[in-house]
């Protein structure tokens, strides 16, 4: 009898939060008892693992703190050869970059998404409209202009 090999998958698990920490995070999968890898990195967690494990641990976590807590598909185990450092002789990453960036924006990401779980939606802050003058608009521009 052959035994099919279930999908496995990796994600990042990207932490911008207060409350929750990486190694809180780590600890409550430890804790879950999956047969899953888990590296943990400056902005998270990498875990890979069967498909529904990865899923069922991604949504446990996420349930910590929802809006400060993103999830992104990687599309590498830990360790693979292909994206590990050691192997390609030191130096950032492929992607590493990237990331950064993207990490770089979750703090504002997650103050709009806890915004918007208060029912305090931009649009309801600034109802009334108005019309810039054409002379307003011209020192907004010349200011611009002469930095």
């Amino acid at each position: 009898m052959t035994e099919t090999k279930k999908e496995e998958i990796t994600k990042y698990i990207v932490i911008s939060s207060d409350k929750v920490l990486p190694s809180d995070a780590a600890m409550k999968i430890y804790e879950s008892e999956f047969p899953v890898t888990v590296k943990e990195t400056c902005f998270g967690l990498i875990v890979s693992g069967a498909k529904d494990d990865v899923e069922t641990l991604v949504e446990k976590i996420r349930q910590l703190d929802k809006n400060h807590i993103f999830v992104k598909d990687r599309g590498f185990p830990p360790g693979d050869e292909r994206r590990c450092r050691a192997s390609r002789g030191g130096g950032p990453r492929p992607g590493f970059h990237f990331l950064r960036e993207e990490v770089e924006m979750l703090p504002a990401i997650g103050a709009a998404l806890d915004e918007l779980e208060e029912k305090k939606c931009l649009a309801e802050k600034s109802k009334t409209k108005c019309r810039l003058k054409t002379s307003d608009l011209e020192k907004v521009i010349e200011e611009e202009l002469a930095r």
